[in-house]
């Protein structure tokens, strides 16, 4: 028995969540999903990331507080994740007086262990704005590739950056140029951890490919010691004399909330943090879910922490996914080129964003999400697939057996392959292999739809009455195993099939629907959608994309 930690990334509670986040938020519940089912001890947490000068900028706009703002987008995020059906154990925010202090309390420990320091710095600060401008709302041209990048990181080719390293640098609040002025701040010492997180990331197994060749590349390039606390009026006090105007750097303050939120599951559930955290008699099996983006964060920033701090386990699984383009270019929330998460919510069934985002992914390399794949995915395969061989299954025995399962006995050559499904999808999805995990469950499905047709039981009830009973019966036992092999990906219609056939929660094991089982209740599990939305759809679109210009 193993106790499976699932950390899912922490969305920014700035504005709404967009479909290329979403997608690489998604493997986290189908990993919780997965791993409960399988009978394992889980925690699945993450919250909203409410800190950092965006919020409060937006929040004095607007005169109000910036706990205010960003609980509005907390509270969206969290009904978006609820509807999506987002098992987590907890999913809370950064504001909270529990992550003030679970912050405060790794921060005082890496200074006692002598992994913090004070350093004076010159850092970039806006006249006009009157405010020292934290990394990201610097700008400039990268010095490695040449285009416009943040003052923490370039999106383009992924270099870690200091705001001094770029040139042409302005200020993102108002454009104008920032000056230099002195500040003293914490560093902390990630070349004291060098040699350590080398060994970590040479042994480091289940690591997307992705993160596995960034983190290299950091390492080799050679790490830098960065600051831990910065001129910002939004944030984690530091908990130092003389640093009271100054706030916990929100890049290691966010990464803190995996701890911070299992703490508070605890206290709010009286469950044991501790066996998700330390060494124990059990074993701990961590995932942490989250976008390229945040790699060097997850790969050493975190397990710099947790290295300076000693005694927590370190990240295992590395889930970070590639990046998802919008109709062939890159998803912008500044020009309003997104697919935004309650809008699709409002429209489609959850299920179908869903499957497409684990089948259509960004798992090992960028895709792209078209309207036109959208609906065929869900038409073609949710529908004509998977829907199919459960409703015609289904109605056919109400209609000719009086809606209860016919006499019948399962085939060697059914039983292996169910074996086999849930043998191979398994270890898929623990090596984060999500895509191929449901390609292969939905192999299992077309295999049954052909069994279904080559064996025409709409012909064997006219003269094979108990032939046509052993084909249904057949088709019953493997669409009840289908609801739990699918039910990691697509919760909803899965539970709409146990509810026809009224079985118990799922686990991952091979079940059995003893015969004369009633069906109830039985309804569509997905309806057509007309092919006429994709280009309502990408009309809309365009549309949203000229009026914010």
């Amino acid at each position: 028995m193993a106790n499976i930690y699932i950390g899912g990334a922490w969305p920014y509670a700035n504005g709404s969540l967009h479909l290329g986040r979403l997608s690489s938020l998604l493997p986290g519940d189908v990993l919780a999903r997965y791993f409960r089912a399988k009978g394992e001890k889980v925690l699945y947490v993450s919250g909203s990331d409410c800190h950092g000068t965006p919020v409060a900028v937006q929040a004095e706009k607007e005169g109000i507080s910036p706990s205010d703002y960003a609980g509005r987008y907390h509270d969206e995020l969290l009904e978006c994740f609820n509807k999506l059906g987002f098992s987590y154990d907890l999913y809370t925010r950064t504001d909270t007086a529990n992550h003030h202090q679970v912050v405060k309390e790794l921060f005082l420990k890496l200074l006692d262990n002598e992994y913090l320091y004070r350093k004076t710095i010159q850092q970039s600060y806006c006249e006009s704005d009157e405010r020292f401008l934290p990394d990201r709302y610097v700008e400039g041209t990268c010095p490695v590739c040449g285009q416009r990048a943040r003052g923490d990181q370039c999106d383009y080719c992924s270099t870690l950056l200091d705001p001094s390293d770029l040139s042409e640098r302005t200020c993102k609040l108002c454009g104008s140029t920032p000056v230099e002025r002195p500040t003293e701040h914490y560093y902390i010492a990630l070349t004291r951890l060098q040699s350590e997180l080398e060994e970590y990331a040479v042994h480091a197994q289940g690591w997307r490919e992705n993160a596995k060749q960034l983190t290299k590349r950091y390492l080799e390039e050679g790490l830098q010691d960065r600051a831990a606390t910065r001129d910002l009026s939004w944030g984690v006090d530091v908990p130092v004399s003389g640093f009271e105007d100054k706030k916990i750097y929100v890049w290691i303050e966010a990464v803190s909330g995996y701890l911070s939120a299992s703490k508070q599951w605890a206290e709010e559930t009286g469950g044991n943090w501790e066996q998700f955290w330390l060494e124990g008699e059990d074993s701990i099996v961590s995932y942490y879910v989250h976008g390229k983006d945040n790699v060097p964060f997850h790969t050493l920033i975190w397990p710099a922490i947790l290295l300076g701090t000693g005694g927590l386990h370190l990240p295992d699984h590395i889930i970070s996914c590639e990046y998802m383009t919008l109709e062939g270019k890159k998803f912008s929330t500044s020009r309003n080129w997104a697919v935004w998460v309650p809008n699709l919510l409002s429209r489609y069934d959850p299920d179908t964003i869903r499957y497409f985002l684990i089948a259509n992914g960004p798992e090992k390399r960028d895709t792209d999400f078209s309207w036109r794949e959208f609906i065929h995915s869900h038409n073609g395969e949710l529908l004509g697939a998977y829907g199919n061989l459960v409703n015609r299954t289904l109605a056919f025995i109400v209609k000719s057996f009086d809606g209860e399962v016919p006499e019948g006995e399962l085939s060697e050559e059914w039983r292996i392959t169910i074996e086999k499904l849930y043998l191979k999808s398994g270890v898929l999805i623990e090596d984060g292999k999500l895509k191929d995990a449901l390609e292969y469950i939905f192999a299992g499905v077309r295999k049954a739809n052909k069994y279904f047709d080559e064996q025409k039981p709409w012909i064997q009830i006219k003269d094979q009455r108990e032939a046509c009973g052993h084909t249904l019966y057949n088709c019953v036992q493997i669409i009840a195993n289908l609801s739990q092999l699918l039910h990691p990906f697509i919760p909803f219609s899965c539970e709409k099939v146990r509810r026809f056939l009224n079985l118990a929660q799922p686990s991952w094991k091979m079940i059995n629907v003893p015969v004369q089982q009633s069906i109830s209740d039985l309804e569509l599990l997905f309806e057509r959608i007309d092919v006429s939305r994709i280009e309502e759809e990408t009309n809309l679109l365009n549309k949203q994309l000229l009026d914010s210009n």
